[in-house]
């Protein structure tokens, strides 16, 4: 009976991120770039966050510094 409670611990901890919707997230590779809404872009030289829930994108300027842009802050984004 033991050895059964530990798989069903294990696989009902999985749906505590899902009810917290930190699974939202995808980390995408980059380097990328964001068009802001005014036309001007960000290159960001590493990898950004993108929430599927409130397409927030999050990504490190060249200092390290953590920045978040809101879906109304930028048109697109594409990264290599």
């Amino acid at each position: 009976m033991k050895k059964y409670l530990i798989p069903f611990l294990l696989l009902s901890g999985c749906s505590l991120f899902e009810d917290t919707k930190l699974v939202d997230i995808k980390d995408i590779e980059g380097p990328c770039t964001i068009v802001l809404a005014d036309g001007t872009g960000i290159v960001s030289n590493g990898n950004i966050e993108f929430s599927k829930r409130t397409q927030a994108i999050t990504y490190r300027d060249e200092a390290g510094k953590i920045w978040s842009l809101f879906k109304e802050d930028y048109t697109s984004y594409s990264c290599d």
